[in-house]
């Protein structure tokens, strides 16, 4: 990856962890709570679902950078999406972050950004935190999850 493009993906990554996308509660839908005890972060994930389309999401909760900014480009992400659709963007991510740092990577946008984590295997957990919580949001409503 070329120096300019590292910095680039850096600096989306910090401005979502500055201003967080759909840093909010709902007081509707599902919601499932994910706590990653090797570095403390917690998240809650909410979900409104209508028809099968998550109508809206959102989180709260603290962490590190990369946490914060990989809820909230989730969340950017998957609002206005089918359920189904939801679902396999979650297995490509977790896809792409477990994948070797040498792999190319595409199909996921703005997401990409987050594919760097790949070369610090501890990271990979903040990465992964709100999309195991979504998990849990989606099949398990109201459950807790862990990154361990």
């Amino acid at each position: 990856m070329s120096a300019e493009l590292d910095d680039l993906y850096q600096e989306v990554i910090l401005d979502h962890n500055r201003a967080p996308r759909n840093f909010r509660a709902l007081h509707v839908g599902r919601k499932a709570e994910g706590f990653n005890p090797l570095c403390g972060d917690r998240l809650t994930v909410f979900l409104q679902i209508d028809d099968g389309v998550i109508k809206d999401v959102a989180f709260q909760g603290s962490g590190c950078a990369i946490s914060k900014a990989s809820a909230s480009l989730m969340t950017e992400s998957i609002k206005g999406k089918r359920v189904a659709d939801a679902t396999r963007m979650l297995e490509q991510f977790q896809g792409m972050v477990t994948s070797s740092p040498a792999d190319p990577v595409s199909g996921l946008g703005k997401l990409e950004v987050l594919a760097g984590v790949r070369q610090f295997p501890v990271r990979v957990k903040c990465a992964t935190l709100a999309w195991h919580t979504l998990r849990a949001a989606l099949e398990s409503p109201d459950a807790v999850v862990s990154t361990e």
